[in-house]
């Protein structure tokens, strides 16, 4: 254990499918855990299929899985099941990802598991959680959008709700449950029995709205702007984010416009007055902005010392210099794709080193022949349970 694996030694159970899972799974395994992630035989996990798929793999299942080892199993055998109780000598987490009550129709509930492995910390992630009266409906990312509000209060300038094109439920539930794992591990070193942890998509795009959803609850409605002019505009080849709010930033805004005069306006002469006349403000402010392009607003609002950023495409973004001397994308190659692909940084850890566990994801069931020998299995049963189906390798 150390600051750089923080979690080595610890054993996990990833029996979740998706990205809410899986990805808070992911962060254990980068964090120094040894992750086994269990699949179904055939496709393995769903998020295998989502997408542009590159032989066994997509981007979901790419970013989901770096850093695990995969076993097969089916778990509608007796054999499956009993290679995954198998799995759970030493566990310290379990995560699943069914619907409610599925997992207890396959006999793993929390209760017949927490009985074998005491300290066992449980996860579950669902979508509207394990009670209330939505707890059994199909959910993903879209339907959070929706029910939560968070369309509704993506509207663009045609009026229309829009979802937020990443899929900010499962990325935030699982940041929210990698924190709940995190904090409850620490806590376990005091503890003689492990916990039943229950988060759900709903729980994490709810709390990633948080401040949104109360400003718009104390405001009747709809969250006043926070002052203006802030936005995106419109340049001359392009778009650009520009926030100028407070009486310095507008100041040098009308200076970068060679508008100095405006600053002077009793229209515009402090936040509320601008808040007050916006639409007075932004009838001068986007022609203004419209006139030039997005190198020349750069240079002036850098001048003025006004945030501001141009609108980058994903592949704009990745050239950027800045991004590439600061280390924040590695490029790694992964099985079946025909290119090194962009992985994030992770705040905190140590870039994953090329062709090293913790810059691969696994090939389903990749691993399935050394898991099973590594928790017992000699090599005439590991060779039953793949004949029979129980278990299956990939080539």
């Amino acid at each position: 254990m150390s600051y750089d694996a923080p979690f080595a030694g610890l054993k996990v159970i990833d029996l979740s499918q998706g990205i809410a899972g899986p990805y808070c799974a992911m962060l254990l395994a980068q964090h120094g855990a040894q992750v086994i992630k269990v699949e179904s035989i055939g496709e393995g996990d769903w998020a295998r299929a989502l997408g542009v798929r590159y032989g066994s793999h997509t981007a979901f299942s790419i970013i989901g899985n770096l850093g695990k080892r995969s076993i097969a199993i089916d778990l509608k055998t007796e054999a499956g099941k009993q290679v995954l109780w198998r799995l759970f000598d030493g566990a310290d987490v379990f995560l699943e990802g069914f619907r409610p009550g599925v997992i207890r129709r396959l006999g793993f509930d929390y209760e017949a598991v927490s009985a074998r492995v005491p300290r066992l910390l449980y996860l579950s992630i669902s979508g509207f959680g394990q009670t209330g009266p939505l707890a059994e409906r199909p959910a993903m990312d879209p339907v959070l959008q929706a029910y939560t509000g968070l369309m509704s209060e993506n509207r663009g300038d045609d009026g229309i709700p829009h979802r937020v094109p990443v899929i900010v439920a499962d990325m935030s539930t699982a940041l929210y449950a990698y924190q709940a794992l995190a904090s409850a591990l620490y806590a376990r070193r005091d503890e003689t029995h492990g916990r039943y942890i229950d988060v759900s998509l709903m729980q994490g795009v709810t709390a990633l709205q948080a401040i949104r959803l109360m400003a718009c609850h104390l405001e009747g409605g709809t969250m006043k702007p926070g002052g203006v002019p802030g936005g995106v505009f419109q340049t001359a080849d392009g778009w650009m984010s520009i926030l100028a709010i407070n009486d310095r930033d507008w100041k040098n805004l009308c200076a970068a416009m060679d508008m100095p005069a405006l600053a002077a306006d009793p229209r515009f002469a402090g936040p509320a007055a601008r808040l007050a006349n916006e639409a007075a403000l932004y009838a001068i402010v986007r022609p203004a902005i419209a006139a030039r392009p997005c190198a020349e607003w750069a240079r002036r609002l850098t001048d003025g010392r006004i945030m501001h950023e141009r609108l980058n495409s994903y592949a704009e973004f990745l050239a950027q210099p800045h991004v590439r001397e600061t280390g924040l994308i590695h490029w790694l190659e992964q099985a079946g794709v025909p290119q090194p692909v962009p992985v994030p940084a992770l705040p905190g850890t140590l870039p994953p080193a090329a062709d090293t566990p913790r810059a691969v994801a696994p090939l389903p069931g990749q691993h399935s022949q050394a898991i099973l020998a590594e928790h017992g299995f000699t090599p005439p049963e590991i060779a039953a349970l793949l004949a029979d189906g129980a278990v299956a390798a990939s080539s």
